[in-house]
């Protein structure tokens, strides 16, 4: 019970036998208590020093002093510790106070380890670079707009010849026109015959880059690649771009194989031609979707409409619908 006055409970047990049979000599007290001598010793060399005992080194002899005056003395120490603790305790609430006001004035900014906005073009192909150099085990791509553009590949071949190397698997989707422009069909070639997986799909979302399944690169405006782009790394938002990825994928059609079509004898371009069509979009909309020339647009358009005997796209669009091509 007087802890907080600096006395154990063992200690206290000694000096209550002491006030007690203030006759017992050190052989005594331990033979009461059933401690050895050395502990009993040890309780009074503590009370010597908290002045509630005096000792004789020479005889031995232990008397303890008036508890009235030791105990005001431990008293009086202890509540002066406790105010210079509560002095203590209320500059250290004002110093919280001071942080949390400067906490809560300060701009909120989304933290950087989760999103991070990256505005330069230089910039984001500098950390595409770098998340691709370190790659641990997959690297997950969607490359829009059909040919890819010379310089891209060109920067892409050694990092994609690095990664393949060292165990990285790779795996990239492809918009279906990409099969038009030969550059772009001998760079998956190349890069398929070293371990890469490629797969076509007629229209490919948006520009995506995913990493380890940890990192994500995406544009800031899908419609504007000159915007900048957004490096993600908050797991809901990674997986959820997995999630997107994988049902590409799996819809998509192997590089090397030609475009399978369905039991109505679509491609999969020419379905997502009259899904296109049928929600409004103009044929120039159309052709910037799918990364064709609106001449194909057309010609696409027109073969579909002999096909279903309609002379509107309404009546295709209906039609289509009724012979469960949609």
């Amino acid at each position: 019970m007087l802890e907080a006055l600096g006395i154990k409970e063992s200690t206290e047990t000694v000096y209550r036998l002491l006030l007690e049979r203030p006759e017992y000599d050190v052989a005594e007290m331990a033979a009461h208590l059933d401690r050895s001598e050395e502990e009993v010793r040890e309780a009074l060399a503590c009370l010597a020093d908290l002045k509630l005992v005096l000792m004789d080194d020479s005889s031995g002899e232990v008397e303890p002093f008036n508890p009235d005056v030791g105990f005001s003395f431990l008293l009086s120490r202890a509540e002066a510790e406790l105010s210079r603790r509560r002095r203590q305790v209320e500059r250290a609430g004002r110093a919280v106070d001071g942080i949390l006001a400067s906490y809560a004035a300060r701009p909120r900014r989304v933290r950087p380890d989760i999103v991070n906005r990256i505005t330069s073009l230089d910039d984001v192909r500098e950390r595409l670079e770098g998340l691709a150099a370190n790659a641990r085990t997959e690297c997950l791509s969607l490359l829009p707009g059909g040919a890819q553009l010379p310089d891209t590949m060109d920067a892409s071949q050694p990092l994609d010849q690095l990664a393949l190397e060292r165990g990285v698997k790779i795996r990239s989707i492809y918009q279906e026109s990409f099969r038009n422009d030969p550059p772009t069909v001998e760079y998956v070639r190349w890069y398929c015959e070293l371990g890469g997986e490629a797969r076509t799909v007629p229209v490919v979302p948006m520009l995506m880059v995913i990493v380890d399944r940890e990192a994500a690169l995406v544009p800031l405006d899908p419609e504007d690649g000159r915007a900048g782009a957004l490096e993600v790394r908050s797991p809901g938002l990674v997986h959820a771009l997995v999630v997107l990825f994988d049902r590409l994928w799996d819809a998509g059609t192997a590089f090397g194989e030609s475009p399978r079509r369905d039991e109505h004898d679509l491609s999969p371009q020419e379905r997502e031609l009259i899904m296109l069509l049928g929600i409004g979009c103009t044929d120039d909309i159309a052709a910037r979707r799918l990364g064709i020339s609106l001449r194909t647009v057309r010609r696409m358009s027109s073969e579909l409409m002999n096909r279903l005997g309609a002379r509107s796209r309404f009546e295709a669009g209906v039609r289509a619908a009724k012979e469960g091509w949609l």
